[in-house]
Order: C-alpha cells, then sequence, then structure tokens
C-alpha cells in the first residue's frame, strides 16, 4: 500500500501532467476560435459580454477597455487575472503602453 507521502507525490505529479495538457488543450481551442473568427467576421464585440453572463453578473457595470490586443481583445486593466494575450507581451518583454486604447 503507498503511504501518504507517496499519494501526494502523485497526485501532484498528475495534477502537473493535467495543467500542461489544459495549456495544449487551450492553445488548440483558441486557435480554432480565432479562426472561426476570421471566417465569419466576427469581433469581440459581436460576442457581447461573455464574462459577464459566465459569472452571473449581468447587472454588474464593467470598466471602460484600457487597452486593445494584437487581436481585438479589450481588457480594463483592473485587478484580477490578467488576461493571456497581457501575459504573452509582458513576456515578450513589450510594454502595454503600446496597447492603450
Amino acid at each position: 500500500m503507498a503511504t501518504y507521502s507517496e499519494l501526494v507525490s502523485q497526485a501532484q505529479a498528475l495534477m502537473a501532467q493535467a495543467e500542461q495538457v489544459r495549456r495544449q488543450e487551450f492553445a488548440t481551442v483558441v486557435a480554432d476560435i480565432k479562426a472561426k473568427m476570421k471566417e465569419f467576421g466576427i469581433t469581440v464585440e459581436d460576442l457581447g459580454s461573455v464574462s459577464s453572463a459566465r459569472k452571473g453578473g449581468a447587472g454588474k457595470a464593467k470598466a471602460p477597455a484600457k487597452y486593445k490586443g494584437p487581436n481585438g481583445e479589450l481588457w480594463s486593466g483592473g485587478p484580477g487575472r490578467k488576461p493571456e494575450w497581457v501575459k504573452a507581451v509582458l513576456a515578450a518583454g513589450q510594454s502595454l503602453d503600446q496597447f492603450l486604447i
């Protein structure tokens, strides 16, 4: 029978593996969505407030966008998790100033 420490170690290894696979699948899904958006001429604005609908905050006021990403993504620059495009821009050593609206 495995010890507690061994099971915790296995669980951590599985979680790391799961996160790696999630990132790979995420990239594939995003690429597919972008391709469909391009094919049908869909803009981010056409999608509406996806985050409000997902979080159930349909009546919640949203901060105006301060930044526009390379593919038209909008971000208010507020607190909370940074969008993937912001993380990528910062990781590439670029400044967010060039994305100010």
